[in-house]
């Protein structure tokens, strides 16, 4: 059995030496005609590379660079397509399977070709490009927030209006590289920008000649700039450090004359294709040498776009390939996890905080699929998100190790696929109950934790509804209230974990109502209303869970947006952060054992409901 040794990994993203596994070619032009086709190679993996999927349209001049995350990559960025110059960005699952399809990720702030692209994990961000609709050079640079489909936002202007440019990244600053205003007007210039930041570029030097179409390529330190349109291809690479300013240097030469483009990750760059060409090369990134021939691209493509999972951009404190162990966590110490959501488009985002002590939330990773809805179950080592739309409703579980920093598994899948279920769980075992697909169901599924695949069976809610609250002790899950039919219910069921079985009433809350969030210690149950009709209500309530009765009041939340919050807690402390309907970033929390209204905690990275809340110490861990 092979041993990790932590210190050895942490020794490895030090040394900067953490590896990307994929690359990815995408769209672009194959005489006679542009095509949807994206290729996919394995770094550091000597060979061709294979058929990964599919763009959903045909189109050439995509942009230039290399944008995405760890997971996300982006496969288009406008284009020349029908219609010419549109504005659509489309992403993949970069860790997927072959056969993948992209999605849209919104729009550009106008209908644009052949942008240059650079990302870290955050932003990414598109500078130039020819423009609708006269095909106009333009000095614009937009930026989307990678975590969130959404449409891009304006982040400032290069320094000279250009085209066909290309873009490279450490995790702080984005360079834009060369480009074009006419058919043979080739540009040096090199612009800088601080990703984090908004504001125009500034100048970082000249390249070691005018060019467009580059291959270019980072670590979190150099930035490699290879072949190009001068306007005759040239085999010509230059370099440049990337936290310094001044002119590209001479580093070697491609194999073949062409314009290309580029993916790397901390140790290599590879140049793929270009110029009726489907030749790969393989540059190290320490040594200033030629390149040697890597393998094949599956196709002669012409002015594509190519994106990584590990280029310069991304290997900082907030980025590893795979989850990180952390040497200070200890299980049960209050870990908390706010997944997925909404803001307003779906989100993949895990927020980490610590239960005990007030403060922000910061990064965690990522889910491997957006969840809007999802219903947290957790044990003390392992989180659980279950259900949800991606839109449309979903029956994806997936799994996430408290002890780590880093991105969600797979774990297998709900019985059905359903919309904002609720969930709650025990040591061992994570229950799922209600929800809806499209009309609210009453079906209650459960999970062995410690264990993965699919859900089984438990029984029925006492009545159909979604959008419940849901927390539990260490023997029973209660459900409380939600939406059934054409109104809100207020029932509260409860079930005994360990067993399997239709619900059994528990009693009332106050009133009917949907959006309702609830988390527990090992005695009490404490839920916030959420939408009693015909508006978000503030009000929360409590139970008793080892007895049955209906609901006393408790006290109010702080603020008005009160709906679809993510609740998490441990054993004295419940939180709700987040909310609608006018979408929020502030977590409030209450001591569980007291009566007394909400106070503020801290913040969330940015705005959301209807996340997945989990911890390793809420009430149903507690024996």
């Amino acid at each position: 059995m092979a041993i990790w040794d932590i210190r050895e990994r942490y020794d490895l993203v030090r040394a900067n030496d953490v590896k990307g596994t994929r690359g990815l070619f995408s769209g672009g032009y194959t005489p006679p005609s542009n095509v949807k086709h994206i290729d996919m190679i394995t770094l550091e993996t000597q060979g061709s590379a294979v058929d990964f999927g599919d763009i959903t349209s045909v189109n050439n001049q995509l942009g230039g660079g290399n944008a995405g995350s760890s997971t996300r990559a982006f496969v288009r960025f406008g284009g020349e397509g029908s219609p010419a110059y549109t504005s659509a960005s489309e992403v993949v699952n970069i860790k997927g399977g072959t056969g993948a399809v992209a999605q849209n990720f919104g729009n550009l702030t106008v209908g644009t070709s052949a942008k240059a692209v650079l990302s870290n994990h955050v932003r990414a961000c598109m500078g130039g490009g020819a423009v609708a609709p006269n095909g106009n050079a333009s000095n614009v640079i937009d930026y989307f927030t990678i975590a969130t489909y959404g449409n891009a936002a304006d982040f400032g202007d290069l320094t000279v209006a250009r085209a066909s440019g290309d873009g490279l990244a450490s995790p702080t600053r984005g360079i834009f590289c060369g480009g074009f205003v006419g058919p043979s007007t080739m540009k040096n210039e090199m612009d800088f920008i601080s990703i984090a930041s908004t504001g125009n570029a500034s100048d970082f030097g000249d390249l070691d000649t005018n060019k467009r179409h580059s291959a270019t390529g980072s670590n979190q330190t150099r930035g490699i700039i290879g072949g190009g349109q001068v306007p005759g291809t040239t085999t010509a690479m230059a370099h440049i450090t990337i936290a310094s300013t001044g002119n590209a240097v001479d580093f070697g030469d491609l194999t073949v004359a062409r314009q290309s483009q580029g993916v790397s990750n901390q140790v290599h760059m590879f140049a793929g294709g270009g110029s009726n060409t489907n030749t790969l090369d393989k540059i190290s990134f320490t040594n200033l040498a030629n390149s040697i021939d890597f393998g094949d691209l599956t196709r002669t493509y012409q002015v594509h776009l190519a994106a990584s999972d590990g280029h310069g951009g991304l290997n900082d404190s907030n980025y590893i390939g795979i989850q990180r162990p952390s040497v200070t966590y200890m299980p049960g110490s209050g870990r908390g996890l706010v997944a997925g959501g909404d803001s307003p488009s779906n989100l993949a985002t895990i927020d980490m905080l610590h239960i005990p002590t007030l403060g922000n939330a910061s990064d965690f990773g990522d889910l491997n699929a957006v969840q809007d809805g999802p219903a947290g179950s957790s044990s003390l080592t392992r989180a659980i998100a279950g259900g949800g739309n991606t839109p449309g409703a979903v029956n994806i579980i997936q799994t996430i190790e408290f002890a780590t920093q880093g991105n969600a598994s797979d774990f297998g899948d709900l019985t059905s696929a359903r919309d904002v279920p609720a969930g709650t769980s025990s040591t061992t075992r994570g229950v799922f109950g209600g929800g809806h697909s499209p009309a609210a169901v009453n079906v209650i599924d459960y999970i062995t934790i410690a264990s993965t695949g699919n859900a089984t069976d438990f029984g029925n809610l006492s009545q159909a509804r979604s959008n419940a609250a849901a927390f539990s002790s260490s023997t029973r899950g209660v459900f409380v209230n939600g939406w059934y039919s054409s109104s809100e219910a207020d029932v509260i069921d409860y079930i005994t974990t360990a067993s399997t079985g239709n619900a059994t009433d528990f009693g009332d809350a106050s009133s009917g109502s949907q959006g309702c969030r609830g988390l527990s210690s090992s005695t009490r149950g404490v839920y916030a209303l959420g939408y009693v009709n015909p508006a978000s209500n503030n009000t929360i309530e409590y139970i008793t869970i080892a007895s049955t009765g209906d609901a006393t009041d408790f006290g109010n939340l702080v603020g008005s947006s009160n709906n679809t919050k993510t609740p998490l807690s441990n054993n004295t402390r419940g939180i709700w952060a987040g909310g609608a309907p006018t979408r929020v970033a502030t977590i409030d929390f209450v001591t569980i054992a007291t009566t007394a209204n909400a106070a503020d905690f801290g913040d969330l990275t940015a705005v959301r409901n209807e996340g997945a809340g989990m911890s390793d110490s809420h009430g149903g861990l507690q024996t």
